[in-house]
């Protein structure tokens, strides 16, 4: 009926696990039992006594970000770019032969990802230049991912690919979301640009040795 923490460690991200509830120490228990995590998640109020714990008991310093989440609830602003469009199933083999970096994820399968979530795409010489997609779903809200290759960024294909999957998200009733760093600016500013708009933060705690991955 309760519980004091828990730890969430995703198959996409286990380096990235997510950690609830409130006791430092209850967090800091769980986190040393389990490998492969550089990072970990919390609510704010708890960052601070968890990194001190975890200075204590590494001897090396921690370093805290924090994760800011955004909602749209006014229509997306449209954004548009002739190397970008939705992709379908018939893109299937497109997005499988597109570099790791762009070919999204948080789906069973790429399939799935287009079938069940919107994916859009900016397509540059044929191949897959940047994407954006619906990274994880319910029947209120849908989380929006987007990358691009690094050398093609600065040209709009986030921004448009983005305004693309926004837009379908809303065209179900559901709540785009969008969370990213404070030091991912390029993120934060195509999120502005869209409409999106901060509703709460939580903190990553980074501890500077990588001594429990």
């Amino acid at each position: 009926s309760r519980f004091d923490g828990a730890i969430v460690q995703g198959t996409r991200l286990p380096e990235e696990p997510i950690g609830f509830g409130n006791a430092p120490e209850v967090l800091w228990g769980l986190l040393a039992s389990i490998r492969g995590w550089t990072c970990v998640n919390v609510a704010p109020k708890c960052a601070s006594g968890l990194g001190a714990l975890m200075e204590g008991a590494q001897g090396s310093p921690v370093r805290y970000m924090d994760d800011v989440y955004h909602t749209l609830t006014v229509p997306a602003v449209e954004f548009q770019s002739e190397a970008v469009r939705r992709l379908t199933l018939q893109d299937l083999p497109l997005l499988r032969s597109a570099p790791a970096d762009v070919q999204g994820g948080g789906f069973e399968d790429t399939a799935a990802m287009l079938s069940d979530g919107f994916v859009a795409g900016a397509i540059v010489d044929g191949r897959l230049a940047g994407i954006a997609h619906v990274s994880a779903a319910t029947n209120g809200y849908a989380d929006i991912g987007i990358a691009t290759l690094e050398p093609l960024r600065k040209c709009g294909f986030a921004t448009a690919a983005a305004s693309i999957v926004a837009r379908c998200v809303q065209a179900t009733g559901r709540i785009p979301v969008w969370s990213t760093g404070t030091d991912n600016a390029a993120s934060l500013r195509v999120a502005q640009k869209l409409g999106f708009v901060e509703v709460s933060r939580r903190t990553y705690v980074i501890p500077a040795r990588p001594g429990l991955t």
